[in-house]
């Protein structure tokens, strides 16, 4: 149950932080890249069993 909370709230994370607003066009992907590989761990931790 934690898990899934958690992978969904970084899901909502990695919507928000794409760059898409025209301050934020200079930032390239740097933030969803993060919250991208921050996604990827915890779905693979969920996988796991491990959270």
């Amino acid at each position: 149950m934690l898990g899934t909370l958690l992978l969904i709230m970084l899901v909502l994370i990695l919507v928000g932080s794409l760059p898409v607003y025209p301050y934020s066009r200079k930032w390239g992907y740097a933030p969803g890249g993060v919250l991208g590989l921050l996604l990827v761990i915890m779905l693979v931790m969920v996988l796991m069993g491990r959270i």
